[in-house]
């Protein structure tokens, strides 16, 4: 039975000379668009065993498509087919749910085998890739949880007095609370607002409370 694939990339000729080298291989191609709306309607009327996408589109670009796919629940393995080769592109691809992260200057039977195998199940990475996958799996490159913080810098004491001010409390409260003088609550919202390059004790507040550091610090009481 043949491979039934969907192939969504916005560069038209890049997507007839793919089509034309599956259709050799004995590949369908089901369908060929040239944007994420339109791949996604034809990905739930047509059903095909797998997806190649286009990392970089207008509109919405390859990850919004994978995202887009999987929220409405479709099953069928994605594989994302670009030139793009940075560590971000791929991480981000593979956390999205993306069962292959291929290159477009890759072998043509290359390629095919590559797709075979993503239909089989496995998940499948371009081999110049290879030493990247390997540093993402043993867990080297951070994840974007894991990212830096601006609240990184401040101390324990500052995330603490921050974590008060995003409450509405004032020095005299929060030194009140902490058992210091009102002077060391100044000094410590000086240190705050430096390292987090902000003006004002509100716009350290609105940063606290965008970043969820309330709810984090609550988490850890």
């Amino acid at each position: 039975m043949k491979l039934r694939v969907l192939v969504i990339d916005d560069h038209t000729l890049f997507r007839e000379g793919l089509e034309g080298l599956l259709k050799r291989r004995d590949i369908d191609v089901i369908a060929s668009v040239g944007d994420g709306e339109t791949g996604i309607r034809l990905a739930q009327e047509l059903q095909p065993d797998i997806i190649l996408l286009d990392m970089r589109m207008p509109e919405i670009n390859g990850l919004g498509v994978l995202t887009r796919l999987h929220d409405i629940g479709l099953k069928m393995p994605i594989s994302m087919l670009t030139t793009s080769t940075e560590e971000r592109d791929l991480v981000e691809a593979l956390r999205s749910g993306a069962k292959g992260y291929l290159l477009k200057d890759m072998e043509p039977d290359s390629l095919v085998v590559a797709l075979r195998d993503i239909k089989d199940g496995k998940t499948v990475v371009a081999p110049t890739l290879a030493p990247v996958l390997a540093k993402v799996v043993q867990g080297n490159l951070p994840s974007s949880e894991q990212e830096k913080t601006p609240f990184e810098d401040l101390t324990p004491r500052e995330t603490e007095i921050l974590g008060l001010l995003a409450e509405g409390q004032s020095n005299k409260l929060i030194a009140r609370n902490l058992g210091i003088s009102d002077g060391t609550v100044k000094l410590h919202v000086k240190a705050i607002l430096r390292k987090l390059n902000v003006h004002s004790r509100v716009e350290a507040a609105v940063l606290a409370v965008e970043h969820g550091l309330k709810e984090s610090q609550k988490l850890n009481d």
